[in-house]
């Protein structure tokens, strides 16, 4: 039994006060064990961040003694409606002395669960910023002052014995509302003038963030994995896998083991670089750890999905401990629903019995990873990105991200827009401690400069030589486009050949068109279920099917059978699968290498043909110039194609692709394409990453990032009973994972096509809907410029509503990036 009882922190579990405090302050002490000394912080707040920290989150809560608070949570009033924050700034002037590092502490506690300025109206500025004493005290009273004096007395003790630097004589009676009022009105003042010292700022997030990681922590009863896995040990456990597999550490495995800093590495696909990464890693997990005296996490970033959960799969193996490893992206928690039914040996029906319990699992698991809690995650760069909104609710991930490795393979460079911002992210992870690693088998050199422009650390460059690894590719051009009778035929002869092909679309229209010629030949020839087709499209549990058929039928290590797959993008870098034969649409080089890379992927087979098909350019709505099928820019597109005109019939490989890319990049398009990157990335630090306001609201930035990389989902109105009843099979997080199964990937543009049920939180879109291809007959009249076709993406063959791609950033979403917006005066209120 903890001091005081009587007082609740929450009630879902209840759970006193005073435990939730010492838990807290537990929280931060692990939290400060893991990540360690934050070097980017200046003298002297470099010296008592932690203290900071500590005295922050030890009385983060200590408002919820009101009266008020406590009839709300023990059930004798529905509603407090005011913040328990601010009252917990009236124990810190009796606490602590030192009137700098009280500063710190209250904005620190101020701040946990709202913003303290900014055009939000639910800063603490709007709501408190004008309010009088009397006024103040009248609505938040009652407070007993037995209460206040216990649980002073309890600060200063359970401080002291924490070795804090508190004031350690008997609190005695304080006039808590009355300190609290003039705290805040202290730092509305103090935190109004932008900071323009960046380490300044960004100490501040960081603090914020420490303070909100260890209070989720505490109040989730979450613990911290304090072993790093890929560390002094790794070397001798991938020797020892090797040697089971009688393999031996390549030299560029070796010489990426001896890097002590920043990595770029070059090499082909099967050459095993991403052991090499994984060695990296381990010696700057060693390095940081001898500096900082922490446990460096390591971050192991893939831009798609499915590859990501390959990966996570690939290391589990490895180390032998599927606990240690943390997905992290969008959907993590459908990854381990997965993974737990993929893992029983089970009938259907068992499988269905078992969903319910696994989905508890996976919301679990997945909850996990949200505190933080592995040392080893994996996932796409752009959740790493959120911490760049800092607030609440993202500044975790930044005090996450201290001290910590990345490593970024399949970095891709053709998008200006989001290679500008992973580079300016990358900038401020070297910040704050972090080594990066970027591998790549063709990454041009356009790109490696850029690299180094943006880190200030040597960069140390690894390129391999010959491996005598085997060619894998004859290039083959055609001068009609995919959907031309010319490729049909073509496409035909080689599947009446028995060979694997694959077909490679820009988008879902051309996909689904050939899908439809080509898959009664192929069914014909190789029997039922030897034609897919994969886009992005389809309902999770459609993909998820499907992508399971792909791998089963042409995996990687699997027997070689004939077959059909019809892909768009998707296929480039999200499954390990391995064809005879590639047809593709023309798309920018690096795209390209991508889709060559599933064809013959480990080098079995005599170089196997890749057939390029013209390409053919169209304007898109809201955007100016051509567009290769209407997806990629013309100028990347075509600069390839005059590349490979050169090039029709020859074998080729990685290293020759790099030369290629390299030409690319030193054309007039690549000039335009690094004057972009540079805008970008000077764009996304001013906006996002000065840190000048660091308490302010940033709603708005969250809204904007939100559309630039996640999009949403939608459901079918078809499928709205069934997502229904999967939300009442279970309870909670668990049943809405199962009903995740019918959601429907769709990007921000396309949400004016849905309606928002708001009870069942999911947005609703009308129209017909096929498991094979995912096809839609329009059911829903144009509205705001936006077809439903547009969604769907619908063959060509449908007249009613032209398909149209948007452009990629509304100038509306951009005009967040290049101005701050005005500062919202405060609310005129009534004083007492």
């Amino acid at each position: 039994m903890w001091p005081l009882p009587h007082l609740r922190a929450k009630s879902r579990p209840a759970q006193e006060l005073t435990a939730h405090l010492a838990a807290g302050l537990a929280a931060a002490q692990a939290l400060q064990a893991r990540v360690g000394a934050i070097e980017a912080l200046k003298a002297p707040f470099q010296d008592r961040f932690w203290t900071a920290v500590m005295l922050a989150i030890l009385t983060h809560d200590c408002g919820k003694l009101c009266r008020g608070f406590q009839d709300m949570v023990w059930g004798r009033s529905p509603r407090w409606g005011h913040r328990h924050e601010v009252v917990s700034l009236g124990f810190l002037p009796a606490l602590v002395p030192d009137p700098e590092l009280r500063r710190h502490i209250a904005v620190a506690v101020a701040t946990h669960h709202r913003p303290l300025s900014g055009a939000a109206t639910n800063s603490l500025e709007y709501l408190y910023g004008d309010i009088a004493l009397e006024e103040f005290r009248r609505s938040v009273e009652p407070v007993s002052s037995a209460d206040a004096d216990a649980l002073s007395h309890w600060l200063a003790t359970t401080a002291h014995q924490a070795g804090l630097p508190v004031d350690s004589a008997p609190p005695g009676h304080r006039d808590v509302l009355a300190e609290a009022h003039a705290v805040l009105q202290e730092l509305l003042t103090d935190w109004q003038a932008p900071l323009y010292d960046k380490d300044a700022g960004l100490g501040a997030v960081l603090l914020q963030g420490a303070v909100t990681f260890a209070d989720h922590l505490s109040s989730a009863h979450g613990s911290l994995h304090t072993r790093q896995p890929i560390g002094a040990d790794f070397p001798t456990l991938l020797h020892k896998h090797f040697a089971t597999q009688g393999r031996t550490l390549r030299h560029h495995q070796l010489q990426a083991a001896d890097v002590d800093g920043h990595l770029l590495l070059r090499a082909p696909t099967g050459s095993g670089k991403t052991e090499a990464g994984l060695l990296w890693a381990a010696t700057q997990v060693q390095h940081l750890n001898r500096i900082v005296h922490g446990t460096p996490r390591v971050f192991y970033t893939l831009p798609y999905l499915a590859s990501i959960n390959a990966m996570a799969y690939r290391l589990a193996d490895l180390l032998g401990d599927t606990e240690a490893i943390g997905v992290s992206h969008s959907r993590a928690a459908s990854y381990h629903l997965a993974h737990a039914i993929a893992s029983e040996d089970a009938s259907p029906g068992d499988t269905e019995q078992h969903r319910p319990d696994a989905a508890r699992k996976a919301v679990s698991r997945a909850a996990a990873t949200r505190l933080f809690r592995e040392t080893i995650r994996v996932g796409t760069p752009y959740q790493l990105m959120r911490g760049a909104l800092a607030g609440p609710a993202h500044s975790s991930i930044l005090i996450d991200a201290a001290n910590s490795v990345y490593v970024l393979d399949e970095l891709h460079a053709y998008d200006p827009q989001r290679l500008g911002y992973l580079l300016a992210t990358a900038h401020l992870w070297e910040r704050m401690g972090g080594r990066i690693a970027v591998l790549s088998a063709t990454l041009p050199t356009a790109l490696a400069e850029l690299l180094s422009e943006t880190l200030d650390g040597d960069i140390h460059e690894i390129s391999t030589p010959d491996l005598g690894l085997p060619v894998r590719h004859r290039l083959r051009l055609r001068p009609h486009h995919l959907t031309d009778p010319a490729a049909v035929k073509e496409i035909t002869q080689r599947l009446l050949q028995g060979q694997a092909v694959l077909v490679v679309a820009n988008n879902v229209a051309d996909a689904q068109t050939l899908f439809d010629e080509l898959a009664p030949i192929a069914e014909q020839a190789h029997g039922h279920n030897s034609a897919v087709l994969l886009h992005s499209r389809f309902r999770r549990k459609d993909r998820l099917s499907i992508e399971q058929r792909i791998r089963r039928r042409h995996g990687v290590g699997k027997s070689r059978r004939p077959g059909l797959a019809v892909t768009t993008q998707v296929i480039e870098v999200s499954l390990d699968v391995d064809f005879d034969a590639l047809f593709t649409s023309p798309a920018p080089l690096e795209a390209l290498l991508q889709r060559f890379g599933r064809v013959n992927r480990v080098g079995m087979l005599p170089p196997a043909d890749v057939i390029v098909h013209a390409p053919t350019y169209r304007p898109r709505r809201g955007s100016t110039g051509e567009y290769a099928d209407g997806v990629y820019p013309r100028q990347p597109v075509e600069a390839a194609w005059q590349i490979l005109l050169r090039h029709d019939g020859d074998k080729i490989d990685e290293s020759q692709a790099t030369d290629w890319l390299n030409h690319i990049y030193a054309s007039a398009w690549g000039i335009q394409w690094r004057d972009q990157v540079h805008q970008r990335r000077t764009a996304f630090i001013d906006r996002f990453l000065t840190f000048e306001f660091p308490f302010d609201d940033r709603s708005s930035l969250t809204e904007a990032f939100d559309e630039l990389f996640d999009g949403t989902e939608a459901i079918l109105l078809s499928d709205l009973d069934a997502y229904r009843a999967e939300l009442d099979s279970v309870d909670g997080a668990a049943g809405r994972l199962l009903a995740e199964d019918y959601l429907i990937p769709m990007p921000y543009w396309a949400a004016p096509l849905t309606r928002y049920e708001r009870k069942l939180g999911v947005r609703i879109v009308e129209g017909d809907y096929d498991p094979k291809k995912a096809s839609c007959r329009c059911k829903a009249q144009p509205r705001r410029g936006i077809s439903q076709e547009r969604f769907f993406d619908a063959p060509r063959r449908c007249r009613r509503c032209p398909y149209q791609v948007p452009s990629p950033l509304p100038p509306p979403v951009m005009a967040l990036f290049t101005r701050r917006p005005p500062r919202t005066p405060q609310r005129p209120r009534a004083t007492g």
